[in-house]
């Protein structure tokens, strides 16, 4: 059985698919971030139903052209009801496009600070309560986006966003997707966004 995803077979896809696989190309870890700021306080299932919205309306995140959204952009996005219409967060990842964008022109990369974050592998949880919802590595990551001008990227959203990207593995034990993520990290693969 899986850890998560059962009874929704989008949910359950990505599960299988997506949820620990390393992610490690620019416009891929963007998404992720940008995604798991718009989940805040919401279920991952509506952001998950709604991410072909997201992706239309924010220009398949790429950074460059996400960064150049003026207030007209602001407004086309308040008033699409195909994603989450909340302002904050809609600042927050043109704002995050523009630091993912003068990061590269100052020599860095999105990749290399987000991956540069990676804690040591752990033990499998046997169960959710044994998962962490932050990390020192959170923690850090998180301090480390904030001073370069990243919103909406508390150590709890940093965290969810390291596990999407497969920084770390958190399937559970008995997952039957843990064995592939494994594999999947081990071989150092990475996968953009779909």
């Amino acid at each position: 059985m899986r850890c998560f995803g059962d009874g929704d077979p989008l949910y359950a896809a990505y599960h299988d698919d997506e949820w620990g696989r390393p992610v490690s190309d620019e416009r891929g870890l963007f998404e992720r971030l940008c995604l798991e700021g718009f989940q805040s306080g919401l279920s991952w299932l509506t952001i998950l139903r709604k991410r072909e919205s997201f992706r239309a309306a924010f220009a398949r995140f790429d950074p460059d052209a996400v960064a150049a959204f003026g207030e007209d952009d602001v407004a086309r996005l308040l008033g699409d009801a195909g994603i989450v219409r909340n302002r904050a967060k809609i600042a927050a990842t043109i704002g995050n496009a523009r630091a993912t964008v003068a990061l590269r022109e100052a020599g860095g990369s999105l990749e290399e600070t987000i991956w540069g974050h990676r804690p040591a592998p752990r033990a499998a949880p046997a169960a959710w309560a044994q998962v962490p919802a932050v990390t020192p590595e959170s923690q850090a990551l998180s301090r480390e986006l904030k001073a370069r001008g990243f919103r909406f990227v508390g150590p709890t959203t940093v965290y969810a966003a390291m596990q999407a990207c497969g920084l770390v593995n958190d399937h559970l034990a008995d997952c039957p997707a843990r064995a592939a993520t494994e594999k999947a990290q081990a071989g150092g693969s990475s996968a953009g966004a779909p």
